[in-house]
Order: C-alpha cells, then structure tokens, then sequence
C-alpha cells in the first residue's frame, strides 16, 4: 500500500496531470510570479478589454479633478475601455459632461485613441508596482500600475507627461502619497482601476 502511495506521490510531483491541477491556462495563480517582468505584464495583457467604470473611476483621472471643466482635456468620463494589441493600447472614452455642480457621468460621447509606444520597466514583485509610460501622437501618459495576482484587475496611477513628481515605483506604491503637482503634495486620487477580460 505504502509503494502505490509513493507511486503516486512522484507521477503527480513529475507529471502534473490527471493529479487536481485543473488550471485552464488562464490567469495564473496568486504567487506565480508570472507577471514579475515587463514582458510577463505585456504578454499577459495582449488580446485583452480592460474596462473602467463606476466607482473604478477616480476624482482625479491623470491627476486632474472630473469636477473641473478644461475643455478638450477635461477628465469627466462615464468609462473609458482599453484593448491591447502588438503591445500597444486602444482606448475608448466615454466623455462625459461637466456641469455646475460636477462631472455628470451619464451624459457621454465617444473619443478614441491608439497608442504609438507602451513602455513597462522596474517591476516590482508579482506586478505589486510597474512603472509604465504610454506614448500617443501629441501626449503621454506617465506613472505606475499594478496587475492583481490573478490578473482580473489592473490598476493604473497615470498622469500627463511632466505635470507631476513622485509617481513612480521607487518613489512609492500605487496611490502612496508620494506625488507632487507644482510644488504642492497631490492629494486626489488618480487610480484608474480596469476590470480585465477576454478580449472581444
């Protein structure tokens, strides 16, 4: 009895089949480590939506208030969806509309953009924090994520090229108050949260 226990000990330590792994090879399991390099982050996330709405959106989208109405750079959204592909993100925003008293996330139209570059360096851990830097024609986007460990959330602290100092894994975790904009400690939230998927 002691042999066949022993047996079967080594052909699921050798074989891994047929012994309760059923991983689907999907999302990797919390602690794998398989999002513990840029590549890993990148490879992952190819081919997949990932979607922004609701409480996921934060006051402070690349760190500057929804309430506020700036014109074509206003940060007032109903929700925004990305696709990546090649390495690159499509983004899909649901602009919404900023009225006397705050950003209306009802009212929306349409505006989308392709990114030219998406950078990914210094990663820490599991993906616990990334820096990332997203190169469209005219912009970039600028700060640190982080992909959960079983890969259904990714969350990403951006700001515009320039505008602020702080937002970067050595200086900090996601959402650490680290961030400076002109001088002054950033005190929103810039945290936007995707719900990852398959892509569609």
């Amino acid at each position: 009895m002691k042999k066949k226990l022993l047996s079967a000990v080594v052909l699921c330590a050798l074989g891994f089949v047929g012994c309760g792994d059923d991983s689907d090879g999907g999302a990797p399991p919390t602690g794998s480590l398989k999002f513990n390099t840029a590549d890993g982050i990148r490879t992952y996330l190819d081919g997949k939506t990932m979607l922004m709405e609701g409480a996921n959106i934060p006051s402070h989208p690349n760190g500057l208030s929804e309430d506020d109405d700036l014109g074509a750079v206003s940060q007032c959204y109903e929700k925004v969806q990305m696709t990546s592909s090649g390495g690159n993100f499509t983004v899909n925003s649901g602009l919404a509309t900023v009225r006397a008293d705050g950003c209306d996330h009802v009212t929306a139209k349409s505006q989308s953009f392709t990114s030219t570059a998406v950078l990914i360096e210094n990663v820490k851990g599991n993906a616990e924090c990334f820096d990332i830097t997203i190169t469209f024609v005219g912009f970039k986007q600028v700060g640190r994520g982080m992909l959960s460990g079983d890969g259904k959330t990714l969350t990403l602290e951006l700001f515009f090229e320039n505008q602020a100092l702080g937002a970067t894994c050595a200086a900090g975790a996601v959402g650490a108050s680290t961030v400076t904009i002109k001088n002054a400690p950033f005190t929103g939230n810039a945290k936007q949260v995707y719900m990852v998927s398959a892509g569609q």
